[in-house]
């Protein structure tokens, strides 16, 4: 065995790495701050820098990649979900909405849209869904809703030439609210026309009457009150991607 020997640091040599790791340090931040700089002098693309933009796109396509029938969010028992439920922002909930008059509206082609009313969905065959809902802004909950599956939805009214665009656009009644689905996303097994939370309808400020629940996105894509949904092979208008945040919003 070799004897273990002791190294004595001389004093040179401890101002020599001193000199050294503040040099590293003095670099290290030269560097960051004009990367910073670089980063916010470059044009905006959809309301993000276009670096992060470019950056944001490439993770869509990975997500992408992987997203399948078989990739399905956790389920819980009923008894897991919470009986007071968060709201995740109230864009799009106007307080002149007359729910007495609400029909979605399926736009299948330009000058033929499909009407349909809150109980013609409600007699289709009924899903629910206990999951663990996810916001961008930190939390979750474990949250019960119930409605049709979409899949379900498109087979009933002969949806088969829409469901081949690449996407679905859904929007509020007030057009304030609206998000860009990708069509795989809407098809999924999981992906709810939603008209229950609890057991009970959707309250006023959960979407009443119809929303969106679809597990394998954040909440951003959620979306509440549901006035029409149409579809396009180029990316519908997306309300929280104007604004910089990622379009597929995946999880």
């Amino acid at each position: 065995m070799i004897p273990y020997k002791e190294h004595e640091i001389s004093s040179k040599e401890i101002r020599n790495r001193t000199l050294i790791s503040f040099l590293v340090f003095v670099l290290l931040l030269v560097l960051a701050i004009t990367l910073w700089k670089w980063l916010n002098h470059q044009p905006q693309e959809q309301g993000a820098l276009k670096p992060l933009r470019k950056v944001l796109n490439y993770n869509e396509d990975v997500f992408n990649n992987f997203l399948s029938n078989n990739h399905l969010a956790k389920t819980f028992p009923v008894s897991s979900a919470v009986k007071k439920v968060r709201v995740n922002g109230n864009i799009g909930m106007s307080k002149d909405f007359d729910p007495t008059t609400w029909k979605l509206k399926v736009i299948k082609n330009p000058g033929d849209t499909l009407i349909v009313t809150i109980d013609e969905i409600k007699s289709l065959p009924k899903t629910d869904l206990v999951f663990d809902f996810k916001c961008i802004e930190g939390w979750s909950q474990v949250t019960h809703w119930a409605g049709v599956t979409f899949a379900d939805f498109a087979k009933k009214y002969g949806l088969s030439e829409q469901i081949q665009k690449k996407y679905a656009g859904l929007i509020t009644p007030d057009k304030r609210y609206y998000v860009g689905i990708d069509m795989p996303s809407m098809l999924h097994p999981q992906t709810l026309l939603c008209y229950e939370m609890n057991g009970k309808p959707l309250p006023m400020n959960q979407g009443y009457p119809l929303r969106l629940i679809i597990p394998v996105k954040y909440g951003i894509k959620h979306l509440k009150r549901i006035a029409s949904i149409s579809f396009s092979n180029e990316r519908p208008p997306d309300y929280w991607y104007e604004r910089g945040y990622d379009y597929y919003s995946g999880l």
